[in-house]
């Protein structure tokens, strides 16, 4: 089951997916509507969910401290 966050300004579910930048080092995170390839099963660790005010799209930052 693919770790998922729900939009608090609109209510959407979007499920976490992860995929290698072009570089071929960097781990590139991102949220989609729909379950795709490379869905991630939980939150890595070191990240936690914040939500873009304007958009209400969910966002992945690393935690302080």
């Amino acid at each position: 089951m693919a770790f998922s966050a729900k939009s608090k300004k609109s209510g959407i579910e979007y499920f976490l997916h992860a995929r290698t930048a072009a570089n071929g080092k960097t781990k590139l995170y991102y949220f989609a509507k729909k379950v795709k390839d490379g869905a991630v099963d939980a939150l890595p660790e070191g990240y936690e969910i914040s939500e873009n005010a304007l958009t209400g799209l969910p966002m992945l930052k690393k935690k302080l401290g």
